[in-house]
């Protein structure tokens, strides 16, 4: 009921801002469209654009004690205005009027503050979650109807790898029952908002309204169904933010408030990718301004983070869809490309509305430290503090296939795990770290591993005993496999099943192969295990310098102590355990996870070619 009665405010909110005092339809954009009485922070800024008239120079009147209009900022385009308000404590929900006149003309615009919902108990991550990243258009078919809209850019077409294939809420929704059986606590969501794209739509990183879900995948009253039915099976939902850029084909770009809105006075300059010159002593202005004021694609402007105006906009942006869906955390793509004052404003506020928020942070670095920098409280910098808590760990992901692809010598191989370990000190909190074994952006891990399931197996081990917050990509489940190397239609494959007429329904188990089932059912095995045993999740780490290929490592605390032996050489080893004794102490006995099996004696271990054995000691 509380839902409908706020659909109903939506719908009246837009029709009174087309509403003139004459009774004609307008062309106005208000953004945010509405907003919340009883925030914390009191300040509001309203985008204003009319397109079919210049109002940068008319009067503006608020006509609401509890609202006051500190100042009506200018820009160069004349049909823009961006109003700073102060929505006093005592201001109520409701409606207020925005009056604008020329002196011949007056334009009135009903604006509604509505009442703020009780914040969810269950907000943020802490490395007692695991997520499942999930493509929205990738993953399920529910509603044909929308797979092509009237009006947008680009339609449906399956057939074409890097073309929309139709995915959406409700099919996501309809599969909910699926990740919650796995034993995943929150999902993850390529980006849902809308991507009017003449080509490339569906991969969500090209936004061209920043608040409106894509038509194609259901639109907001979807998105707030999705986040309703995953809370009520206590899944906690994970937006993906992009802060840096937005596409070509958005209003901003394509009607400029002001050249400085963007980056490079709004024209294309490609980045140089190139994270280090941000610390670097001795790097160039020229280069230090091409990685983080340069665009990241032809088709991608990169928002100039500086402008106070667009700072506002995205910020309140981000409040907004917290507030508005009770969504409880982001992630934050292509991180290091931000502007690093914007980034600490950015965590600053959202904190002060939402304190157990969670943000973790893309950073596809080359360097153990280039990852620690974005993250808070690190010592590195004194003049800003990001507030990011985690960060995707592409430096752990990184050592932990060349243990598999690498001989281990001094260096190399399995010992390149263990030096990104001991590289946690870096870190406030290295557990708050998101670690994972692929995603959207790169090769599926069963692939990376020249598709030998034990080494699969072995990493899939890896990932849900180590520190952190574990991620796995959609289908990694199933042991996707696609074509050798990093296209990205074709590691972002449909799920089988995912679609009426598939030839398998993967969703369920009579539907998988049998290698699908084994891979499934030994995913869901280790996660139920994590789930119940919080050494896994928030114990303490010990490791071992890794000896002819095999590293060892524990998770324990008060309760429980697990074993870890990982065997990187392709041949069999025995390993001996009286090394480990410092920790393995009396125990003697030992539980293989996920399988049940009851070892009696432990002094001695043996381990085939690329195996990983799971032991709680007992």
């Amino acid at each position: 009921m509380r839902q409908t009665i706020q659909f109903l405010a939506i719908f009246l909110i837009a029709l009174f801002c087309t509403i003139q005092t004459f009774g004609q339809k307008g062309t106005t954009r208000i953004e945010p469209p509405f907003w919340w009485a009883g925030m914390e922070n009191s300040n509001l800024e309203l985008l204003i654009c009319d397109a079919s008239k210049p109002i940068s120079g008319w009067k503006v009147t608020i006509k609401n004690e509890n609202v006051i209009l500190k100042k009506a900022h200018k820009v160069d385009n004349p049909r823009y205005l961006f109003l700073e308000l102060e929505i006093k404590a005592g201001a109520k929900a409701g409606e207020f009027p925005i009056e604008l006149t020329d002196g011949k003309e007056t334009i009135i615009h009903s604006y509604q503050l509505l009442k703020r919902k009780k914040s969810p108990k269950t907000r943020g991550l802490s490395s007692n979650d695991a997520i499942y990243l999930l493509y929205p258009d990738r993953f399920s078919n529910g509603n044909p109807k929308n797979d092509s809209v009237q009006g947008m850019r680009e339609g449906a077409d399956r057939t074409n790898k890097g073309g929309r294939h139709g995915g959406d809420i409700e099919g996501i929704i309809k599969h909910l029952d699926y990740v919650e059986e796995m034993g995943f606590s929150a999902i993850w969501f390529n980006p849902f908002l809308e991507n009017d794209m003449e080509s490339y739509s569906y991969h969500g990183y090209a936004i061209t309204d920043h608040y409106n879900v894509d038509a194609r995948f259901g639109g907001n009253k979807m998105y707030l169904k999705l986040v309703e039915e995953c809370h009520k099976r206590g899944i906690k939902v994970v937006k993906d933010m992009v802060y840096n850029h937005c596409g070509i084909e958005h209003d901003l770009y394509r009607d400029l408030p002001a050249v400085n809105f963007f980056n490079n006075d709004a024209k294309f300059v490609r980045t140089n990718y190139r994270e280090s010159v941000l610390v670097d002593p001795y790097a160039s202005k020229s280069d230090l301004k091409a990685s983080v004021d340069a665009w990241f694609d032809t088709t991608m402007p990169d928002f100039n983070q500086k402008n106070d105006r667009v700072k506002a906009f995205l910020i309140q942006n981000s409040i907004w869809w917290i507030e508005y869906t009770g969504l409880d955390a982001f992630r934050i793509d292509t991180y290091f490309y931000s502007d690093l004052e914007f980034s600490a404003a950015l965590g600053k506020r959202i904190y002060q509305e939402y304190p157990n928020f969670g943000m973790f942070g893309e950073t596809w670095v080359k360097a153990h430290t280039m990852q620690a920098y974005f993250t808070q409280n690190n010592g590195f910098r004194n003049e800003v503090n990001t507030s990011l808590q985690g960060i995707t760990d592409f430096m752990l992901s990184d050592a932990l296939k060349k243990a598999y692809k690498e001989k281990m010598g001094f260096t190399g191989g399995i010992v390149d795990v263990y030096y990104a370990l001991a590289q946690d000190f870096l870190y406030e909190n290295p557990y708050q770290n998101v670690v994972f074994l692929d995603n959207h952006d790169i090769a599926r891990i069963y692939v990376e591993m020249g598709r030998n399931e034990q080494k699969f197996k072995s990493t899939l081990a890896f990932l849900f005993t180590t520190r952190g917050i574990p991620c796995l990509y959609y289908g990694t489940e199933l042991m996707m496999d696609h074509e050798d190397g990093e296209d990205h239609g074709l590691i972002r494959a449909d799920f089988p099943g995912g679609w009426k007429g598939d030839k398998n329904n993967a969703f369920t188990k009579k539907g998988r192969t049998k290698t699908q089932n084994l891979a499934y059912d030994y995913v869901t095995g280790l996660l139920k295990y994590r789930n119940k045993t919080a050494a896994l999740r928030t114990g303490k780490l010990m490791q071992f310098v890794p000896q002819d290929g095999v590293y060892v490592y524990f998770r324990y605390d008060d309760e429980k102590t697990v074993m870890v032996i990982m065997n990187t050489d392709d041949n069999r080893v025995i390993t001996n355990t009286e090394r480990f004794s410092e920790i393995t102490g009396d125990f003697s006995k030992a539980t293989v996870i996920p399988s049940g099996k009851k070892l009696s004696n432990i002094k001695n271990i043996s381990l085939a070619p690329f195996e990983t054995m799971i032991l709680e000691l007992n």
